[in-house]
């Protein structure tokens, strides 16, 4: 990456999708994805994912830094190793497509968790679909499949979170420890597969923080407003704009 290379409009939305990445992983996540388009737009499909994933690991400190306390271990173990089995399906997948066919699956992905959401949302009351193995097979495979396509696992953790029934802090701080631990482990994934984090992107990631932090700050604040029953209200509302944003 040249910095010489990089538009005032690529920088203003790098900007900007620094501050939504801090706001999404610290209580508004429908924020977050809005940061995929933005960055695939700006940069590319492929390496955007390579500049934003750096950006996520430094919120999702900031995050469980303030939420480490609230976290339901028992869904992240649930979770895990069929999130684990995604990210290698997608990684084979992801290096043998073009950048245009990444931005794709991209949008693919994220509509896909947008019809799990609204079917979700359609058979809550049904108490017995979260707690069977399909259901977290199904979402666990899910996110870490799109979470490595193009970090775009938002919507579907954040059902699959929401059908747990958990209050309004524990949602956070289960989400914030599973994202923690799935985006370090793709980390040297993409760096040695798919090349596109390099110490240019590091260092642009860097410069970034102070954006990264505000929108922390931001989300801690503005997450305190919300009620528990309008707090899943929103997460439902905010996921299905931010995803139809993609298209």
């Amino acid at each position: 990456m040249d910095f010489h290379s990089i538009s005032l409009f690529a920088w203003v939305l790098a900007a900007l999708s620094a501050v939504l990445i801090g706001m999404g992983k610290t209580g508004l996540p429908g924020a977050g994805m809005i940061v995929v388009p933005l960055m695939a737009f700006a940069f590319g499909g492929k390496p955007s994912t390579g500049i934003v994933l750096p950006m996520l690991c430094i919120a999702d400190l900031f995050a469980v830094l303030y939420y480490h306390r609230h976290a339901d271990w028992k869904h992240i173990y649930k979770l895990l190793p069929w999130t684990l089995m995604g990210l290698v399906a997608a990684l084979l997948l992801g290096s043998n497509i073009s950048d245009h066919q990444f931005k794709m699956l991209i949008g693919i992905t994220v509509l896909i968790s947008l019809v799990v959401m609204i079917w979700q949302d359609y058979f809550r009351k049904s108490k017995e679909v979260p707690s069977s193995i399909w259901f977290t097979a199904l979402f666990g495979f899910g996110a870490g499949f799109s979470t490595m396509i193009g970090n775009a696992a938002g919507p579907l953790m954040a059902i699959y979170l929401l059908s747990t029934r958990l209050p309004k802090n524990s949602y956070i701080g289960t989400g914030a420890w599973f994202f923690l631990i799935i985006n370090y482990i793709k980390v040297p994934l993409q760096i040695i597969f798919w090349k596109n984090i390099t110490f240019q992107t590091i260092s642009f990631n860097l410069i970034m923080i102070p954006a990264i932090a505000l929108g922390a700050f931001l989300g801690f604040k503005l997450v305190n407003f919300f009620p528990e029953k309008a707090y899943r209200m929103f997460i439902l509302i905010s996921t299905a704009v931010s995803a139809l944003f993609l298209f």
